[in-house]
């Protein structure tokens, strides 16, 4: 039994019901940038937002703007980004002379990065007050801040730079280093900046998975990593987190070389029999969007803001895509090969790209499973009711209601409520669906008493699904 407080959901699947539902819409992904704050959470909402936080710069390994514009195209609800960088990540720096010639004012790159690499200052006296003067940081030939500085002095530099209200939002922050007035200066570069790229290693990954355990989000993907041994980690990591309650789907793929190679299909499949699991999605084909390809690894963030975005009535089968061609066209033969084991697809119909089946990697039922649960419209279903319900138990009813028959009253009457509105919206059948104390453990003759501290309830709902396959038999006269 479990050691802590916890509203604890167990899914058992039944003959021809199954409980389901939850709406997701959180996506979390690691990057490698050239700028951006490092190991903390940035909400990504649009284009303009990666360019602000992040930089477009993917040179020497960087991939932020890929992955993040190609999730977003999934509309997700909301899109987490998580900078990764190893130990030799720096801060640009330049310092600027006084009137002497002696080092008065040190200022930094607001982040880690070689984005910074490309800044210079240029300080010259004021063209309306002789007595201040105007620093000018450009990054290459583009101008994107003048500051006043009212009397020229060291002190009311590093004053007006960490003042400014919209330098304060992301460039350089001003350190004194000895009073006086200061120099002119024409074009003083920055130099030291290190993105902190090349060093990195699958342990920055999986210490980077630790920090998303305290975040509340519903599908996890990678930059476009490939390797094979930290894919085995953060498989191992989905399932223990799944195996704890923490309902979430990783999405995964593979390089551009194995999605276009002569033996493809069988690479796909080996890769989804290392996952073989509910909670993730291994995409097996990769893009084209406007003359660029894309791998299944970087296609893979798209496919996890597919998910996220959908409701929870909706399913990602023949979900249209943005890309306007996959690198590798599977045959009917492999299509078919592919939903068998585990691969989703996206496909070209000859009109539109589209993904094939909404489908998990899931191809080894367990006990208590079915072939629902290689559904990922099933899988975000039990999902959401075991979160939803979850909080709610812990904000309403652990703690705060007495376990009598009158508090278990309660507690069923707020979770057939709950299916009720699920039933509305189509994502469980209207009709059938019941809360009850599970008979196992209450009655003239219970297998075992529950202790006075638990509740132990039986869920019965039976799903919907989409249409996705459709029959007709014509009679010709």
């Amino acid at each position: 039994m479990p050691v802590l407080p916890g509203m604890f959901m167990n899914f058992q699947a039944a003959a021809s019901s199954a409980i389901q539902s939850g709406a997701r819409g959180v996506v979390i992904v690691p990057v490698k940038a050239h700028w951006g704050p490092v190991r903390q959470f940035v909400e990504i909402s649009n284009e303009a937002a990666i360019k602000e936080h992040f930089s477009v710069d993917e040179s020497n390994g960087a991939t932020a703007f890929t992955t993040l514009f190609l999730s977003l195209l999934g509309r997700p609800k909301t899109l987490l980004a998580y900078r990764i960088a190893d130990a030799s990540a720096a801060e640009a720096t330049t310092t600027i002379p006084g009137t002497d010639g002696t080092e008065m004012v040190k200022l930094t790159a607001k982040y880690p990065g070689e984005r910074a690499n490309q800044f210079s200052v240029t300080i010259k006296p004021s063209l309306v007050d002789a007595n201040a003067k105007e620093i000018k940081l450009y990054e290459g030939t583009a101008l994107l801040r003048t500051i006043h500085i009212h009397d020229g002095s060291a002190e009311a530099a590093v004053e007006a730079i960490n003042g400014d209200t919209i330098n304060g939002q992301g460039w350089i922050t001003a350190e004194k280093i000895a009073d006086g007035v200061l120099g002119d200066v024409s074009g003083s570069m920055f130099a030291g900046g290190n993105s902190g790229i090349s060093g990195l290693t699958n342990a920055d990954y999986i210490a980077a998975l630790s920090a998303f355990e305290g975040q509340d989000f519903n599908v996890l993907t990678l930059d476009g990593i490939t390797d094979a041994a930290l894919r085995a980690s953060l498989v191992a990591w989905v399932k223990r987190v799944r195996g704890e309650g923490k309902g979430i789907i990783a999405v995964l793929g593979g390089s551009k070389t194995d999605d276009t190679a002569s033996d493809a299909v069988s690479k796909t499949v080996a890769r989804g029999a290392s996952m073989d699991f509910e909670g993730i999605v291994n995409v097996g084909t990769g893009g084209v969007l406007a003359g660029k390809e894309y791998s299944s690894a970087q296609t893979a963030a798209y496919v996890a803001g597919l998910i996220a975005g959908q409701r929870l009535n909706e399913s990602t089968t023949y979900a249209a895509s943005p890309f306007d061609d996959v690198t590798r066209r599977w045959t009917r033969a492999e299509q078919e090969q592919a939903v068998k084991n585990g691969v989703f697809l996206l496909i070209h119909d000859g009109r539109k790209v589209k993904a094939l089946r909404g489908i998990n990697s899931l191809v080894t039922l367990r006990d208590g499973q079915n072939n629902a649960w290689k559904k990922i419209r099933t899988i975000r279903v039990m999902d959401a009711i075991n979160d939803d319900l979850q909080r709610t138990a812990e904000d309403v009813y652990i703690g705060k209601l007495n376990n009598t028959e009158e508090g278990q009253i309660a507690l069923i009457g707020a979770c057939k409520e709950y299916l009720r509105v699920l039933s509305q919206s189509g994502v469980i059948k209207s009709t059938g669906y019941n809360v009850i104390l599970d008979p196992k453990y209450y009655g003239s003759a219970p297998a075992k008493k529950p202790e006075p501290d638990q509740v132990f309830l039986q869920w019965n709902a039976e799903l919907t699904d989409v249409m996705e396959q459709i029959f007709g038999t014509f009679y010709v006269q």
